[in-house]
């Protein structure tokens, strides 16, 4: 079911029935593992968000709303709590994650044809701190009996190789992208924008139909401190953590300032020090975290941002992080805490995937990047009936053709200040697109 949201009538003609119970009481569990959650997920479009084992994954599609334009949030939320007024829930576990559940995936640029869409699946299973639970969201008059998980999942397919993987260049070649970063510096030097995040993209195709859970799982392996995402044909493990909204409490991790590792550890401690005492990386972290805390001030009572950066220590890069933190101010009334959703879109696009000035940084990004970056860096993630969820920024992704899944769109972006160098920058971006390289191959090599 797609629609542009208006009424929740239109959205769904009936109510959403949503069942929730703990799977540790349901018995045998079939062939399939309920501590391993990417194991669980089938074939065709598989939605997840999993960090170190826990998470969410479902399947099936009972509600899809489709958005688009400035207003493409606010749209998807409507519809949700449209749909959130006539559903009849019962859930016996009762933490973040469980009742009802929609994913989502959004443009970057309120211009894109992209859009966004939020997915209501037909079947969740989640696991947080040792407790696994089961989700059914159908329509109907009347709930079910008590779902079992040997009921909603099928009989375990491993997921199929890729096969022999060719790229080429995307919308840009690498040399022309060099021409960008350059155009980028010039406009910085000029006064035009503080700091600009350029992207590039670059084709795959596959000898075989990209299995999503194929590179599910080699991502959930190899980068487990990421959060590993499937929404709607967007597929990656993100570093950075837009927000995390959970009874009250805001989180998020924002990282800007990257060197590529050697593979060398003795070489890599020496890269960590460079990389946090680094002039141009410290400028273009210290754009990106005070974005992001001016954009969250409004809805908190108070916040706290660090003073300095920690190293986060990734499989192909290290990057300055920070998490910056902050309590929502009470609500007055009958008004409600602002919803996951809606701080992401207070906090779309930070300076770490646009630039600053944000709006003067965004229209450079439109004018010299050459390319719709659809998806990419735009808002990630899951949230609930009660508003609480996670959201990421989708980076280190790919786009999966809906229409040829051999082919593949893969993405990287580089924050660019008045210091930057365009082979440096271009050398970043490749390193960027390493996860996803490793995450349509076959052998166990990072590159």
């Amino acid at each position: 079911m797609s629609t542009q949201p208006s009424s929740s009538a239109d959205v769904v003609p009936q109510p959403l029935l949503v069942r929730t119970v703990a799977l540790d009481d349901l018995g045998d569990a079939g062939a399939a593992d309920p501590h391993d959650l990417l194991d669980l997920l089938p074939t065709e479009r598989p939605l997840a968000w999993v960090r170190r084992g826990d998470g969410l994954v479902a399947w099936g599609e009972t509600l899809r709303v489709e958005v688009g334009g400035a207003d493409r949030f606010a749209d998807a939320e409507r519809a949700w709590q449209d749909v959130l007024a006539r559903a009849i829930v019962r859930d016996e576990v009762q933490v973040p994650g469980t009742g009802p559940v929609a994913f989502g995936s959004f443009a970057f640029d309120d211009r894109s044809a992209a859009g966004g869409v939020i997915v209501v699946p037909k079947v969740v299973v989640g696991r947080r701190g040792g407790r696994t639970w089961l989700t059914t969201i159908t329509t109907g008059a009347r709930l079910h009996p008590a779902p079992a998980l040997s009921d909603v999942v099928g009989p375990r397919v491993p997921p199929l190789d890729p096969g022999a993987v060719v790229y080429a260049d995307g919308a840009v070649s690498a040399d022309g992208w060099r021409d960008v970063v350059a155009r980028g510096i010039a406009a910085i030097k000029a006064g035009d924008v503080e700091k600009v995040v350029l992207a590039r993209d670059v084709h795959a195709r596959a000898e075989h139909p990209v299995d999503v859970r194929w590179a599910l799982e080699r991502l959930a392996a190899e980068y487990p401190s990421c959060w590993t995402f499937s929404v709607d044909g967007m597929v990656g493990a993100t570093p950075e953590l837009l927000v995390r909204s959970e009874k009250g409490l805001v989180t998020s991790r924002v990282l800007a300032g990257t060197i590529r590792r050697t593979g060398d550890d003795a070489a890599d401690l020496a890269r960590a020090a460079i990389l946090a005492h680094s002039s141009k990386d410290l400028e273009e972290h210290e754009y990106a975290v005070t974005s992001v805390a001016h954009a969250l001030e409004p809805f908190c009572s108070s916040t706290n941002v660090p003073d300095v950066p920690f190293v986060l220590h990734l499989p192909n890069v290290l990057h300055l992080a920070s998490d910056v933190t902050g309590v929502l101010a009470a609500p007055g009334g009958d008004a409600r805490h602002p919803s996951s959703l809606a701080l992401a879109a207070a906090l779309h696009p930070t300076a770490a995937v646009c630039g600053t000035p944000t709006v003067a940084a965004r229209e450079l990004i439109r004018s010299i990047e050459g390319m719709d970056r659809a998806r990419y860096a735009g808002p990630v993630g899951w949230f609930g009936a009660d508003g609480d969820g996670e959201w990421g920024i989708a980076l280190r992704s790919a786009a999966i053709d809906p229409d040829d899944p051999r082919r593949v769109r893969l993405f990287a972006g580089c924050g660019v200040v008045a210091a930057s160098d365009p082979p440096a920058e271009l050398a970043e971006s490749e390193a960027k697109l390493v996860p996803m390289r490793y995450a349509l191959g076959r052998d166990t090599s990072r590159g």
